[in-house]
């Protein structure tokens, strides 16, 4: 694809055509659109300069994919809303996600334990933890504050506060693992995801592509099941 001006207008193009069908649509998104867009240009211009030194030095590798995940738990703890208490949970539901699953490639030996393998790897699962961190916690917090009679009706009848909030929180936040089953349903039929592709365009056979994109995916799986679970746990021992 070649880097020029053509770029800059379509991207352009397309950052104001999405605000306005938002801002037309009363959507109340358009605003972030726009700044979502610049965003993405500015830090994946900032990443393009500095991911070779990254790639090259542990210090570094580590530093970055720590960044990755502080930036993904404020992400998260401000979608969730609900002050201080949101950050620790977010950083503790990524974290409990994205630990376990990642220490286990690594010390299997399936990702490489070199920069060029881990940063992308590790990218994609703190990156699907926050996703589901933030909609599992919106869900949850929403479902409460809407049905707080039916959880008081809960305590009413002898259930302890956690358990009457997970009666009421856990099935409409579980349904922030739906983008990621959909996903690992229909890989192959309906989308090539960018780990497929990326590791064909790099040279390799179509069955090591399809075999690291399973990977990735299952990874995902495992990561934003725990991520959702520690996230529906904390909110609803705390909900008062």
């Amino acid at each position: 694809m070649p880097i020029g001006a053509l770029l800059g207008v379509v991207l352009g193009v397309l950052a104001l055509a999405g605000a306005g069908v938002a801002y037309a649509g009363r959507l109340g998104v358009g605003r972030q659109v726009l700044t979502a867009s610049v965003r993405a240009a500015v830090q994946l211009a900032a990443v393009s300069a500095i991911i070779v030194v990254v790639l090259r030095h542990g210090v570094f590798t580590a530093a970055f994919i720590g960044l990755m995940y502080i930036v993904a738990a404020l992400t998260a703890a401000r979608r969730v809303g609900n002050g201080w208490s949101a950050w620790w949970i977010a950083a503790a539901a990524i974290a409990a996600g994205v630990a376990p699953v990642l220490t286990l490639l690594l010390a299997s030996g399936l990702v490489p334990l070199k920069g060029i393998s881990v940063v992308p790897i590790a990218g994609i699962l703190i990156g699907g933890a926050m996703t589901a961190t933030s909609l599992a916690g919106r869900r949850a917090l929403d479902e409460l504050r809407t049905r707080h009679g039916e959880y008081e009706a809960g305590l009413a009848i002898g259930l302890m506060r956690r358990d009457a909030a997970l009666e009421i929180a856990r099935p409409k936040a579980a349904t922030a693992l739906v983008p990621a089953l959909d996903q690992t349903r229909t890989v192959g039929l309906v989308t090539l995801p960018g780990a497929f592709v990326g590791v064909l365009l790099g040279g390799a056979s179509p069955v090591q592509a399809g075999a690291i994109q399973l990977l990735v995916l299952i990874g995902l799986l495992a990561v934003e099941t725990l991520a959702v679970l520690v996230t529906i746990e904390a909110i609803c021992t705390r909900y008062n």
